[in-house]
């Protein structure tokens, strides 16, 4: 199956009437100030007749940008479940992620300290100022991290070749 981005005019492109996904106001222009910072990403996935199946809120997004038209991917080989059960599945899919909160607390202060608008990434104040409380960035001391030279050599054997050797020598 060859997938193809084609652009789409936004009055041909038809919201899907069950859609069980919100979209507020502030998130809409989240989205729309993403779109504006980085521009379009993420295609919005329609079926053969222009019904949006994902991307609802980028729809709304490009109005807001004042768009005539957006980027799409025709899904045509979905059975009709199935293309309403994507509609589901593409929102929760993306919210059972988790997040490895360390890096991302370095990746905020990295981004912050170049003077990135940390407002586009999403988060709250609330949150932004919770990473940054918990972030550590000062150098560990020996004694945190412990001296190599001080480790006993001991000895290793190659897997390929079997050789035996000691691990200072590596």
């Amino acid at each position: 199956m060859a997938i193809e981005v084609t652009q789409r005019q936004i009055c041909d492109l038809i919201p899907y009437a069950r859609n069980s996904r919100t979209h507020s106001d502030q998130q809409v222009a989240q989205i729309a100030a993403s779109i504006k910072e980085f521009g379009w990403t993420n295609p919005i996935l329609v079926d053969a007749d222009g019904g949006i199946i994902a991307g609802h809120g980028r729809l709304l997004a490009a109005r807001q940008l004042g768009m005539s038209q957006v980027p799409v991917i025709e899904l045509i080989h979905l059975s009709e479940t199935q293309r309403r059960a994507l509609v589901i599945a593409d929102n929760k899919l993306a919210l059972n992620a988790g997040w490895d909160e360390q890096m991302l607390a370095v990746e905020i202060a990295e981004l912050s300290e170049d003077d990135f608008d940390l407002s586009l990434l999403g988060f709250d104040e609330r949150e932004l100022a919770n990473f940054m409380l918990d972030a550590n960035f000062e150098p560990g001391t020996e004694d945190d991290q412990g001296r190599l030279d001080r480790l006993e050599p001991k000895m290793v054997i190659c897997p390929k070749c079997q050789h035996e050797f000691n691990s200072r020598e590596a």
